[in-house]
């Protein structure tokens, strides 16, 4: 190439250069000056408009946890779709025309006052999220939407937040059973708490996203709701029980001395055949809809003059689980399982005699029967019948501690049953080895050693099936949002604890003890029922505090239900007799009866005869 051809290529591409270096600044003027004058004439509207959009940018769409169901579907807990009131202080600021109309919509539809959302606005002037209320129902959020709608200029910087609220729809009916949760989903006691995780799902979330001007497109990362659970308890079986509970406490509250009808009072029934808790039910209760309300037990006065140590303990108090998690010692009821001890090892065989004078010398000790007469000459079913004192501790140290023991320990008693509940006590046994003879004595009619109520009627389960032990349970199924089941329970029998043979014998001692022993006032008419009374006095000795209670089942031939009720030093003059806790039974017992369809015992002799 010649040089005079390339000067020309050289120049021409120089030209270009330049007109392109021209354009480029010509149009980053243009930008320049563009920019400029949007942020001059219409900086609140693209302001307002990117907050809008970080408004929506990332908003939590909540869960709904699972609902807690009795055995036959009906809600014992769910969670109602609930709405919180959110300020946008930022915007509000931005359309100050608009503070007036917004505050008097909040003063309307959700009664914020107008002062509430001016404290928002002083003190969080740039924030992006003031919550002025929680908790509002779809109603009242509906009639707010309505009138966005219809005025669409009049609110600025409000928007509603979707949320769920714990909602019983039977207040009181088994509240330590079901238990409560707190903010965030977090279940507190029962149910609630043993199975959080289960009853929980994830939230979801709501990312905006404008498609064109002043419009969103909401993307939404659906929420998983929890699964919800099927328990074993019958709703109507729990409000018999427990009408009959407040019934009893309400007619004693203020029999020897003002306040509770009894400091406890523990009701459990269950099926013997698999486990299943039917129901259970201990008072004092308490509302699940407003657990911290004690108004009902406490004077104002005497609320207000609790310091945080006594409140809390307070409360705790009221939302314990007695069935589960107290202790105590349960008296003559576990003379049941000494007897089957004895029976078991052969030391017994049905046809034993003794002699009661009223108590018994061991070691350095007299041991009182409670028939300070005593019962003179009695038989081994008289003396279950009777519940004497002297001839169970004449079959205890005759079996020895380390039998004794064995088969406390073979009914569950010193361990947890394994229930699905929180908080379940273990009891104490002793250790053999370390046993002395009043021990021994004081053992085997069931002082000295504590057990919960749930162990207790666990054992009295075994009893009636013939000697199985089958570990308890109060959750049947869990089922997913679909209402598909994706777990069941299964029965789970743990020990064979006695023979049938050993069964029969004490079920026929037992039903002598309800015909014409310490029971006899727990007989229903038309029905046959076996069971055990039984008085211990607490620690410490001589203060006349005393629990009482009856294990039983029925009906006798094959039994289809184990009833076991307890009175914590209930609120009367003589707190040791089983008039009242036998009263107590009855009561449940003739409306469980006619309620579940128990064979009555001209069925069970039809039945018997044609076999």
């Amino acid at each position: 190439m010649s040089k005079k051809v390339l000067k020309t290529v050289n120049s021409i591409m120089t030209n270009k250069f330049a007109i392109i270096f021209l354009v480029v600044i010509i149009s980053f003027i243009g930008i320049v000056s563009n920019i400029t004058y949007i942020n001059a004439s219409k900086k609140n509207t693209y302001t307002k408009k990117i907050y809008s959009q970080t408004q929506n940018d990332s908003v939590v769409v909540p869960y709904k946890r699972g609902n807690i169901e009795d055995r036959n579907g009906i809600i014992l807990a769910t969670s109602k779709r609930v709405y919180n009131v959110i300020l946008d202080c930022v915007i509000l600021l931005s359309y100050e025309d608009k503070i007036e109309s917004t505050k008097n919509a909040l003063a309307t539809y959700f009664e914020i006052s107008n002062e509430e959302v001016q404290n928002a606005i002083d003190t969080s002037p740039n924030s992006r999220y003031v919550k002025l209320k929680e908790n509002v129902e779809m109603i009242a959020a509906d009639s707010f939407n309505e009138y966005t709608k219809q005025n669409p200029k009049d609110i600025k910087g409000v928007w509603l937040e979707e949320d769920y609220k714990r909602y019983y729809p039977y207040s009181k009916l088994a509240c330590d059973t079901i238990g409560f949760t707190s903010r965030g989903n977090v279940g507190n006691l029962g149910l609630e708490l043993f199975y959080n995780s289960t009853l929980n799902g994830v939230n979801g979330r709501k990312y905006g996203v404008y498609s064109t001007d002043e419009e969103i497109d909401n993307i939404i990362k659906e929420p998983v709701n929890g699964n919800s659970i099927v328990t074993t308890i019958d709703t109507n079986i729990q409000g018999i029980v427990e009408r009959h509970i407040r019934e009893f406490n309400a007619a004693n509250k203020d029999k020897v001395k003002p306040g509770q009808g009894s400091k406890n009072t523990g009701v459990i029934v269950m099926n013997p055949n698999n486990g299943e808790v039917l129901a259970m039910a201990s008072y004092p209760d308490f509302d699940l809809n407003d657990p911290y309300n004690i108004t009902e037990y406490y004077s104002q006065e005497t609320i207000d003059s609790f310091t945080d140590e006594q409140e809390v303990e307070t409360l705790q108090n009221l939302w314990k689980n007695f069935c589960v998690s107290d202790l105590y010692e349960p008296g003559s009821t576990s003379k049941s399982i000494t007897v089957a001890a004895g029976l078991e090892e052969g030391l017994l065989q049905g046809n034993e005699a003794y002699h009661c004078d009223g108590g018994k010398q061991v070691d350095d000790y007299f041991i009182k029967c409670h028939l300070k007469e005593g019962h003179q000459d009695l038989n081994l079913s008289r003396a279950i019948a009777d519940s004497c004192n002297v001839a169970l501790m004449d079959i205890g140290l005759n079996l020895g501690a380390k039998k004794l023991i064995k088969y406390l320990s073979a009914f569950n008693f010193g361990q947890a049953t394994g229930i699905d509940l929180p908080g379940e006590a273990e009891g104490q046994l002793y250790n053999p080895t370390q046993m002395i003879d009043t021990d021994i004595a004081t053992n085997s009619f069931g002082q000295n050693f504590t057990c919960s109520m749930i162990q207790m009627a666990s054992a009295y389960c075994a009893i009636a099936n013939g000697g199985k032990y089958y570990k308890p349970y109060i959750v049947k199924e869990v089922k997913n949002d679909r209402n598909e089941i994706i777990k069941e329970t299964t029965p789970t029998m743990q020990n064979k604890v006695i023979t049938k043979d050993t069964a029969a014998k004490l079920k026929s001692y037992m039903e002598e003890a309800v015909t014409s022993g310490t029971a006899t006032a727990t007989q229903v008419l038309g029905y046959t029922t076996a069971g055990k009374t039984g008085t211990a006095e607490k620690l410490p000795r001589g203060q006349e505090n005393y629990v009482t209670s009856f294990a039983g089942f029925a009906p006798v031939s094959k039994p289809e239900v184990v009833v076991y009720v307890v009175l914590d030093e209930p609120n009367v003059e003589n707190q040791a007799t089983t008039a009242h806790v036998n009263m107590l039974t009855r009561n449940i017992l003739s409306e469980i009866f006619s309620y579940m369809g128990i064979t009555t015992q001209a069925e069970e002799l039809s039945t018997l005869a044609n076999q």
